[in-house]
């Protein structure tokens, strides 16, 4: 039997301590009182009849509910839907017939809109109640039953959702457990979306007995503010955030804020190797550059570059070697049974325990990604140096990311080409020093349209998709360039705009 809560159980016996702790209400948590919060709203959501193997939508801000939500759907065998209020009810929707959801798990200012979308709805209120409640004992699973579906964008506009299992889970909290040495004296502070897999780190911060200060949202002065008042010790970061660090005034005082990090986390995109190594000059914080996918909960199986690593890491641009458990190989972008020789780039294959099975009932897109002998197809393209350490340098698809944030330019564009005035339109990324990439999208437009409509458009985008997926710019062209008047040419596009 495995069940990734039982953790909590192991810890709520040993440890007498406050182990989550949410600023923006001042309130902690220990071990226990995880579980018995948890353990009720399991109850609650029992009685809407949710039962294992059942799918869940969280549909919630990143707060204390979120986390608890995760924990009692997980406790019960269930299968969690994590999604962000930044979705669109259409996206939603997609995401609750795809998955078969029976039911969403939201707060207050969510509960109308979760009603439209035709299942029951638990709003998890008054939990500070139920701190004494009893422990439900854990629903019996095992290393290969469903936790999580971990829906990620589709380059075909219909968003996957990855198959996560309870050993996917277990592998993931035990690598990052690993890779940050965390103990229970360390202080975890944790930025990530909870609807992330990124939540990853966190809940291994809790897994280790340590103090996980939870940001419900990102705020830089707030963000130095934790740091110094708490002494945290292992910082969840990322490229916009080391950026914005990098290039604070030299007497902002900055420095003395973060004098008790021992390391800082960064993935979810590039982290371009000047600022690296201006921040590591600056700071002399170790950064933790890790590559892994919603496919892989992060580097349950991925890879990761340690302070060990930084006598030979001189070009600071390499995201390391596979963490325990894991492989990664270079293959032949047309031919995946073709390895590629040393310092030759092609598509990243990652194997190892956090692999998901597949997609949720998108068998032609899991045959194509997860193949049988266990290795999974990334689409992000890099190379392995005479080191064997893995460095990214492009990606297969034309995925965006922006801030973290993974953007499929298909989606956006079947979203926008609805817009009455386009006649054509592509969506791609060009380079921001402090986002990494933002969406950019050229445009034809129809007879009686021009510029003056872009205004239209973006407003059009913010109500057909989510917030971080509008294109920052937009740029009026008289055509498109193509491949013999069909193949779109994207990377035509973004060297002309970059």
């Amino acid at each position: 039997m495995l069940n990734i809560t039982t953790f909590l159980d192991a810890n709520a016996c040993r440890l007498d301590k406050p182990v989550f702790y949410c600023p923006e209400r001042d309130v902690s948590y220990t071990s226990k009182e995880i579980l018995s919060i948890s353990s009720e709203i399991a109850r609650k959501i029992q009685v809407l009849g949710v039962e294992k193997g059942d799918r869940v939508m969280l549909y919630m801000n990143s707060t204390p509910e979120y986390l608890f939500s995760y924990f009692a759907v997980w406790r019960l065998g269930a299968v969690a839907i994590p999604t962000n209020r930044v979705y669109t009810p259409s996206e939603l929707s997609y995401m609750v017939e795809n998955a078969g959801a029976k039911v969403i798990i939201t707060d207050a200012d969510g509960a109308s809109p979760a009603a439209g979308l035709g299942i029951s709805v638990y709003v998890p209120d008054g939990i500070e109640e139920f701190r004494t409640a009893e422990v439900l004992p854990p629903a019996k699973t095992d290393f290969n039953d469903l936790c999580q579906l971990q829906y990620t964008s589709g380059t075909t506009g219909k968003p996957k959702g990855a198959m996560l299992t309870h050993g996917n889970w277990l592998a993931a909290i035990h690598n990052e457990c690993d890779v940050l040495t965390l103990k229970q004296d360390d202080v975890y502070l944790g930025i990530y979306p909870m609807g992330h897999v990124g939540l990853s780190w966190g809940i291994a911060a809790l897994r280790a007995g340590a103090l996980y200060v939870m940001m419900e949202r990102y705020e830089p002065v707030r963000y130095l503010e934790l740091c110094k008042e708490f002494g945290v010790t292992v910082l969840a970061g990322m490229p916009p955030v080391i950026h914005s660090l990098t290039e604070a005034p030299e007497n902002a005082g900055y420095e003395d804020s973060l004098k008790t990090v021992r390391e800082i986390i960064s993935g979810g995109g590039p982290l371009h190797h000047e600022i690296w190594k201006r921040f590591h000059c600056r700071y002399n914080i170790p950064v933790i550059n890790a590559y892994g996918l919603s496919e892989t909960v992060v580097i349950g199986t991925g890879t990761v570059i340690r302070p060990e690593d930084y006598a030979s890491a001189d070009r600071f641009q390499s995201v390391g070697h596979p963490v325990c458990f894991s492989e990664v190989k270079i293959v032949d972008e047309a031919d995946a049974s073709r390895e590629m020789p040393t310092g030759t780039p092609g598509e990243v294959a990652l194997r190892g325990p956090a692999v998901a099975l597949g997609y949720w009932n998108m068998e032609e897109e899991t045959a194509a990604a997860f193949l049988e002998d266990g290795w999974f197809l990334t689409g992000d393209v890099g190379y392995l140096d005479s080191d064997n350490r893995l460095c990214i340098t492009d990606r297969k698809k034309d995925m965006i990311v922006m801030s973290g944030w993974k953007i499929y330019p298909t989606e956006v564009e079947d979203a926008l080409i609805r817009f009455e005035g386009i006649a054509e339109i592509a969506v791609f990324g060009i380079p921001h020093e402090h986002r990494g990439e933002i969406p950019a999208a050229a445009v034809v437009w129809k007879d009686g349209f021009s510029a003056e409509n872009e205004s239209d458009l973006v407003e059009f985008a913010k109500q057909h998709l989510a917030g971080y997926k509008v294109p920052r710019k937009i740029i009026s062209v008289a055509e498109l360039p193509r491949v013999n008047g069909w193949k779109l040419l994207r990377r035509e596009l973004r060297e002309k705009y970059a």
